[in-house]
């Protein structure tokens, strides 16, 4: 029962130290660590506010548009010089074949206008021209190498009038891939020529072009009838990238016309870029971004033919993309353009023009762009990690802040605690040092006080008789009076007392007032002497 009524005066001391707290003000230890704290935010909100201003938490957007800008800057100076080589490559040899045939036409008493006449001369004709045709395919580094002549071998064939006799080398290993002797065979062109140079046949081979939908055939053709005036470097036409007929090799091809001394038109030629030879030849830096690609596309406007676009990396964008023949750019808010399919965005990336004609070409209004390009979920998703990561070290660092506040906060007022605890104490003159200027000078004072007040005493100024009234007026003290007094005498503080007797501090404060008026006394030092000089002469409280 005394420990449930003692629980209960307990909780209601609680509450009223609760309820009287805000007249109490903050402690010192309180007030101390709040004061560190608002200093410590206040520094990370400072530097927050500067990296903000700064630009640091848009560093993701700003080093990712670096990357993207140094891969798009390699891509599109290595796809117009490659792209240019074998143009100038596709050019010469254009001109070499021309000349070549006409002068084994010249031989054969055979004129070029007339040529579909003779096609008995046309195995022949196009044999002899295997020697230059496959040089220019070992020395371009080109994936293939075609010629084509405005001829067939059977004209009494049903198509024939899509039908054209050539021949089509394929360099399955290109030399950038190999350094070995490359593997070459005949996609399109007459048997013999295989067998004779130990050439295996295409799995797909077969003896004619069909072109029926072939404008790498018609374009430069029906260009350099309409332009006679051009020479061959304003003729040449790239035809974007397409599968081959029977094979799912994706290919571009450049494409030459072949015009004799006397400006007749007898056919094309040229060099192709395989799919994986482009891959190998622009493959991007992936160690930024590991879904990475390159992409040359052919555009009109602000739309991108990606069915039609030659990709370079290792991810499968083509895939990714499969029946999305278009993809439109629209600029973003970050540094980047988007390329949406149907108004919702796929990729994430930048594009620059790629310049695969000279500006007086018949073809130069077909227009190309380089692009280096990621799923938009990798920009964003790296630039929310590098945030987070930010974030985290501010928080971190806030962290760190308020935990030295405390450490600090406790580790100052120890020593002044410890000082107030001694000044509270019956004896000061053991006292020990407590390292704080400040409490040592104050506790020296009371010391000196209370020396002063004992010899007082001693001198005679505090009579016995007024020892005699200091006990009678104990008496008069009530009960809850005398319980706090009794405390004091034991030598115990006002605090102490407060928690001895499940009290309010401000209840034992209102008792002290009290005590001090019915006893006389100023001070809680001066009551204590008066019991410690009733002790020495044998008076018994």
């Amino acid at each position: 029962m005394k420990s449930i009524i003692s629980t209960q005066n307990r909780i209601r001391s609680l509450k009223q130290n609760l309820k009287n707290s805000g007249s109490l003000g903050i402690p010192m230890g309180p007030r101390l660590f709040l004061l560190l704290l608002i200093l410590v935010l206040t520094i990370v909100l400072g530097a927050v506010a500067v990296m903000l201003f700064t630009g640091n938490f848009t560093a993701g957007f700003k080093k990712s548009e670096a990357v993207f800008q140094n891969e798009l800057l390699h891509a599109s100076q290595a796809i117009e010089e490659q792209y240019g080589q074998f143009s100038q490559q596709a050019v010469e040899l254009s001109k070499t074949l021309s000349r070549n045939i006409e002068e084994e036409l010249n031989m054969l008493d055979i004129s070029i206008t007339g040529l579909q006449d003779r096609p008995d001369a046309l195995e022949h004709l196009i044999a002899s021209q295997y020697e230059r045709t496959l040089l220019s395919l070992q020395l371009s580094k080109s994936s293939g190498v075609f010629l084509i002549l405005d001829a067939t071998v059977n004209p009494a064939l049903a198509n024939a009038q899509n039908s054209r006799a050539g021949l089509y080398m394929k360099n399955m290993e290109p030399n950038i891939i190999s350094s070995h002797t490359p593997t070459i065979i005949v996609f399109r062109g007459f048997p013999s020529i295989g067998r004779r140079n130990h050439l295996d046949l295409h799995a797909q081979w077969q003896m004619e072009f069909d072109i029926s939908n072939a404008p790498y055939y018609h374009a430069p053709m029906t260009a350099a009838h309409l332009r006679p005036d051009l020479p061959l470097s304003r003729l040449y036409y790239w035809y974007p990238a397409f599968t081959l007929q029977g094979t799912n090799e994706e290919v571009m091809l450049c494409s030459v016309p072949l015009i004799d001394s006397k400006g007749n038109v007898f056919g094309v030629c040229g060099l192709e870029i395989s799919e994986m030879l482009f891959k190998l030849s622009h493959l991007p830096n992936r160690s930024f971004y590991s879904r990475l690609f390159c992409v040359l596309s052919p555009v009109k406007g602000s739309t991108m033919t990606f069915n039609r676009s030659m990709f370079a990396g290792g991810y499968s964008a083509k895939a990714v993309s499969r029946g999305k023949n278009t993809l439109v750019i629209t600029k973003s808010d970050s540094p980047f353009y988007s390329y949406n399919y149907n108004s919702k965005r796929l990729f994430l990336g930048m594009h620059a023009p790629a310049n695969l004609y000279p500006g007086d070409s018949v073809f130069t209004e077909q227009n190309w762009v380089a692009a280096v390009m990621v799923p938009q979920e990798d920009i964003l998703g790296s630039i929310a990690v590098l945030n987070l990561i930010l974030f985290s070290s501010v928080m971190l660092l806030a962290l760190i802040g308020i935990a030295t506040a405390f450490v600090l906060s406790r580790r100052f007022l120890k020593p002044i605690a410890e000082g107030f605890d001694i000044i509270k104490s019956a004896d000061l003159e053991a006292a020990p040092k407590t390292k704080v200027p400040e409490i040592d000078d104050l506790i020296k004072y009371l010391k000196t006080r209370n020396k002063k007040l004992y010899q007082k005493a001693i001198n005679g100024e505090l009579s016995i008789s007024l020892l005699d009234e200091f006990l009678e007026n104990i008496k008069t003290l009530s009960p809850s009076e005398r319980f706090v007094f009794d405390l004091y005498a034991k030598g115990h503080t006002s605090k102490e007392a407060a928690s001895i007797l499940y009290l309010s501090i401000n209840t034992i404060k209102t008792h002290t007032k009290h005590i001090y008026m019915k006893l006389n006394v100023k001070s809680r030092e001066e009551l204590l002497l008066y019991v410690s000089m009733l002790k020495e002469i044998g008076k018994d409280i």
